[in-house]
């Protein structure tokens, strides 16, 4: 009798998709984009102190396609690792453990992410103009 090749561990393909382990990737993943983006912070308040020319090189990236792009990249993680945080001190609370509550307040988070996030940039781009 041959021996069938098995994985030594759980993995993703083993797994059905849920909106509860797709919340938890993602609260990791925006933790890392918060990193980068607080290496970005320290880039232009280094660049503020330095004045003139650095920080007119560190403005003029910011407000390029790219730059903007890593700017809305970096609220929209902002937004949802603090929602979601919020959703985890409520599990730490004790409450929200229903499997429709689980779901519920997945859904809600990434909701109210995609709005706030829009709020932010859409009062931002209107105090620009």
């Amino acid at each position: 009798m041959a021996t069938r090749e098995r994985p030594l561990s759980p993995h993703l393909q083993v797994y059905k998709w849920q909106i509860t382990m797709t919340m938890s990737i993602l609260h990791r993943v925006s933790g890392m984009i918060l990193v980068a983006g607080a290496l970005g912070l320290a880039w232009w308040l280094l660049a503020i102190a330095a004045g003139g020319e650095h920080y007119e090189t560190v403005a003029a990236c910011l407000a390029s396609p790219f730059g903007q792009l890593a700017l809305f990249g970096f609220s929209l993680a902002l937004v949802y690792h603090l929602l979601n945080g919020i959703r985890h001190l409520l599990w730490d609370a004790g409450f929200g453990f229903e499997i429709p509550e689980f779901y519920a307040t997945g859904w809600t988070v990434a909701v109210l992410t995609v709005v706030l996030t829009a709020a932010i940039w859409f009062f931002a781009m209107g105090a620009r103009a």
